[in-house]
């Protein structure tokens, strides 16, 4: 009979194993596995020195043009497209914008019509038109297209140089001239601006929200670091994987998907390293050995790991369906970086932390067969006590969160309509305010062309057509080339306003049957308008289905999967019902972009879900070893509740970061991305879904085989939910 050593002789001191059911067994790992973590480390150390570069190389191949933006198959894009091959490449136009109170002299047009010859002559502009006087004489525009810049950067340099001849103009002329760059090209210029310092800005940003965050949520000089090197390991490689898929694919990648790509990887992998940590703490108590406590927390926490990451994976690579470019170019990016950042923290994030052992938590260091620290038994106990409330009267705090959430679900009515390219910038850049002065001195005719290509042997016929056409200010035949004809189209209406756009589908309509298309910014608006409607009839339903389908495979029911999808989509809703009440009244935005639902029900009901799988897994976890339904779900709740809040505001916090920049897009997905995390993670998952499950008992698993079971579902949670819920 093998002895009894002092190492394998149990200890009634020490509380017996939950995990087992009985007696603590201290073991050692095999001496093979010790090498495992130095094995992943190098491995990772190795994969980052070939990655390193190639993340460096991502800014280089981001395309940020119009066309990046547009609907695949759209006619405004169609337009945009022929105009690349016609002779000279896509045109740009610039509008030189002279202005003076008390009225232009003739030395200030003299000076004007100066500048823009120059300008013709220096950037390829297709001959130099007279400058257009406003009815008061107060304004003056030399409309300008300038032709042969290669990319977005050419384009900025020149609209650059543009305002650098205007600005010494309007100085050499002395106080009161004012000389601005407008147009679409100078809109872009300024576009092109913001989006040139987003990466810089969202990566400075995020690592200093997660930095704060995790030192305030671990409160240790050391164990903060450990998750934060883990998660920008994750950020450098999914760089590197993108700049890979852009070689190989020649997938699109925007300044905006690479930019909420690293907010992503910075949210997801810390959500992930907070889940294992806590698990890795709790099993650092049952274990004397650091790799066996980590293997334990490896268990319990992969299949929930593996289907957070999935879910967020799956509802992103649906977004490939969509029409418009960037969204469909957005897809793969971002799940990319989901993936990268579940990698690292299944991998390199525990090698790391059992080759630091224990003294990585000082001054709070598990010790083996102890119990948490009071501190720790506090935040159990407030959720603890969460969890009693909701035992004691389920169905008057479901009826309550539900009509919470439906309250502020009604703000969706309240949404501003679509955003205009002059609302875009939280502040008012030079092209706006160029843009704005010309809505009002020339009321009778849009700033900007409508672009119609039309087959080049009709064209003739064409343009008399357009001429004919209501609300046609001019139209004119610019260039002919590769079978095609470009026609500039100008209404008799501001630029952006509802006229123009009914003059651009009074065109298509007009034109149908001839070949012709009508483009131009106008109507890439219209188009996008449209496509968001379309693209939210085809995501929306497979990102539900792709959800469900992974969450009745982990939770082995239908009835589970299905309250948690109606939950997160309800926290979606209402995140943005609280949008509608304050983006106009509070942030005085005139306007949403089309594709705001989309992204932001991609990002709600899988980031959401998130939380829901962590709750109900381990639910589903205590169900199996022995506790019934109601009871599982005190004791789930009491558990990972203080973990899973950290999370969410973690989370929160690090799309918040969007609300930094100065666009009214990213800002706007960083507010109902946060809030609907918060939602969830304090309201619907805490009460909402905790509350329900209590009231469907052991159906909650219908039809799985714990939907069966007959010894559980008490009324009163037992000895041990009641300890941890206060």
């Amino acid at each position: 009979m093998k002895a009894v050593t002092r190492q394998n002789r149990p200890d009634p001191s020490r509380p017996a194993d939950p995990g087992t059911g009985g007696e603590r067994r201290v073991s050692r790992p095999p001496g093979r596995w010790r090498a495992v973590p130095w094995v992943l480390i190098a491995l990772w150390a190795a994969l980052l020195a070939v990655a390193g570069p190639a993340a460096g190389e991502l800014e280089s191949v981001q395309r940020d043009g119009v066309a990046e933006y547009l609907p695949a198959s759209a006619e405004s894009t169609q337009v945009a497209e022929i105009a690349q091959r016609l002779p000279g490449g896509g045109s740009t136009d610039v509008l030189l914008v002279w202005q003076r109170d008390g009225g232009l002299t003739p030395a200030d047009r003299e000076r004007a019509d100066a500048v823009a010859a120059g300008v013709a002559a220096d950037h390829g502009a297709r001959g130099t038109p007279p400058g257009l006087p406003s009815a008061d004489g107060t304004t003056l525009v030399h409309p300008l297209a300038l032709t042969g810049l290669a990319d977005e950067t050419a384009e900025t340099e020149a609209v650059a140089d543009i305002r650098d001849r205007l600005a010494r103009a309007a100085e050499t002329a002395g106080d009161g001239l004012t000389a601005m760059a407008g147009g679409s090209g100078a809109v872009s210029a300024d576009l092109e601006e913001v989006f040139s310092s987003v990466d810089a800005t969202l990566t400075l940003a995020t690592v200093a929200v997660v930095t704060v965050l995790l030192i305030l949520i671990y409160r240790s000089p050391l164990l903060w670091l450990v998750p934060l090197i883990s998660v920008g390991v994750a950020a450098a490689v999914s760089r590197a994987a993108v700049y890979g898929l852009v070689q190989v694919f020649g997938i699109t990648v925007t300044a905006q998907s690479a930019g909420i790509m690293t907010v992503l990887v910075f949210g997801a992998g810390t959500d992930y390293a907070l889940l294992l940590v806590a698990r890795y703490r709790e099993e650092l108590r049952r274990h004397e050995s650091t790799h066996l406590a980590m293997a334990g927390a490896l268990r319990g926490t992969g299949p929930a790991l593996l289907a957070s990451s999935g879910t967020v994976a799956a509802g992103l690579l649906v977004l490939l369906v969509a029409d418009q470019r960037s969204l469909s170019g957005f897809g793969p990016v971002a799940a990319v970086g989901v993936l990268c950042a579940l990698a690292v923290m299944i991998t390199l994030l525990p090698a790391l932390l059992v080759l630091l052992g224990r003294r990585v938590f000082w001054p709070a260091i598990p010790v083996h067969g102890g119990e948490p620290p009071e501190g720790a038994r506090r935040r159990w106990d407030l959720f603890g006590r969460m969890g009693g409330s909701v035992g004691r009267r389920p169905r008057t705090i479901l009826t309550a969160g539900v009509l919470l959430l439906a309250v502020c679900s009604l703000g969706v009515s309240a949404l501003p309509g679509q955003l205009k390219d002059r609302d875009s910038f939280t502040d008012t850049p030079e092209s706006v305010t160029a843009m704005t002065l010309l809505a009002e001195k020339y009321p009778e005719r849009s700033s900007r062309p409508i672009t119609v290509m039309v087959p080049e042997e009709s064209a003739g016929r064409i343009v008399e057509r357009i001429r004919t056409a209501g609300g046609v200010a001019d139209a004119e035949r610019e260039r002919t080339g590769e079978g095609w004809a470009e026609i500039s189209v100008h209404a008799d209406a501001p630029a952006e306003s509802a006229a123009e756009e009914a003059v651009v589908a009074g065109l298509r309509t007009a034109l149908q049957g001839t070949g012709a298309l009508v483009g131009g910014p106008t109507a890439q608006q219209m188009d996008l308008a449209a496509t968001g409607a379309s693209d939210r009839a085809r995501v929306i339903p497979l990102v539900l289905l792709a959800v469900l389908v992974i969450l009745v495979v982990l939770l082995r029911s239908l009835l589970a999967p299905v309250l948690l999808l109606v939950a997160v989509a309800a926290s979606w809703l209402a995140s943005l019902g609280l949008g509608g009440f304050l983006f106009g009244p509070v942030f005085g935005f005139e306007g949403t972009d089309p594709s705001l639902a989309v992204i932001t029900f991609v990002f709600g009901v899988a980031l959401g879900v998130d939380y829901s799988i962590f709750l109900v897994t381990r639910m589903r976890e205590e169900n199996l070893r022995g506790l019934p339904t109601r009871r599982a779900a005190l004791t789930a709740l009491s558990r990972t509740g203080g973990v899973i809040a950290s999370a969410g505001i973690v989370l929160a916090a690090t799309f918040g970061v969007l609300m930094t920049l100065p666009l009214v897009f990213m800002i706007q997905v960083g507010f109902v991305v946060a809030a609907g995390v918060l939602l969830d993670t304090f309201l619907v998952r805490t009460y909402v879904v905790t509350a329900a499950a209590w009231l469907l008992d052991r159906r909650l698993w219908w039809p799985g085989p714990l939907s069966r079971e007959t010894g559980g579902g008490g009324a009163h949670p037992a000895p041990e939910a009641r300890e941890h819920a206060g």
